[in-house]
């Protein structure tokens, strides 16, 4: 079996680590893994701007890299959005190409929980983790419930993360509220984001969390940004990291 990594640029040019790890459990998974050279950002933080003419030639040239590609898998939710759920604005429905990126697209974690069905991990993380659920794993992807829906779905990364030896899990009373990033909103809104940011960091230390851990980067870049402006006792990791058994630094 073999995948076509894509890793987000600012996965890329922050937190190479997480790239690695991804690489590192798809390897221990028996996943031969590819990387496309040229590849580039995914288009989102243009098409959430609003720079429509932007995003388009940047997702046209997503989709003629990953075309000949049979899977995709990226260690971020709201990338593996991004590609699934908008890039329909910049493509014709039956344009072949597109339809098979769009289709064989996975976050990560949903890989290796609808895909890979992994039900093993042998890795040991003895600490107190908590989990944040981005808005775009939730709510565009389906990686597990929302509080304002109904409807009954498996925690596909929690799932996965319990895998791990030895975790021991805190739960914050606001399980799924936004962490304020919303990417380019922190930078037009940056008042109101900090205070979202803020409020998910204090009710996960409050649950007594010692790791905040989630499948998307971006949200924990915003929060460990205020974690280190302000001193707080928390620390942040993505999933993949867990699952490899990485160090608590």
């Amino acid at each position: 079996m073999a995948v076509a990594l894509f890793v987000p640029c600012y996965i890329d040019q922050f937190y190479p680590d997480v790239a690695i790890a991804t690489l590192e459990l798809l390897n221990r998974l028996g996943v031969e893994v590819e990387y496309p050279q040229g590849q580039t950002c995914c288009g989102q933080p243009m098409a959430n701007t609003g720079c429509v003419d932007d995003t388009a030639p940047v997702a046209r040239r997503f989709v003629d890299l990953f075309a000949q590609c049979d899977t995709i898998v990226c260690p971020s939710g709201s990338c593996t959005s991004m590609i699934r759920n908008h890039y329909g604005a910049f493509f014709s429905p039956d344009d072949k190409k597109y339809r098979h990126v769009v289709d064989r697209t996975f976050e990560l974690c949903e890989y290796l929980h609808d895909q890979l069905q992994v039900r093993e991990l042998d890795v040991s993380f003895p600490h107190r983790v908590s989990l944040h659920q981005s808005c775009h794993g939730l709510r565009e992807l389906r990686l597990g419930a929302s509080s304002e829906s109904m409807v009954a779905r498996p925690d596909k990364v929690r799932e996965l993360l319990s895998l791990v030896r030895d975790i021991e899990w805190t739960s914050p009373q606001r399980s799924d509220e936004c962490c304020g990033f919303g990417g380019t909103f922190s930078v037009n809104e940056p008042d109101v984001s900090a205070s979202m940011g803020r409020d998910r960091i204090a009710d996960h230390i409050e649950a007594g969390s010692e790791v905040l851990v989630s499948a998307d980067m971006s949200c924990l870049m915003h929060l460990q940004g205020i974690i280190r402006r302000e001193r707080k006792p928390l620390r942040v990791m993505h999933a993949a990291q867990v699952m490899v058994g990485r160090p608590l630094n």
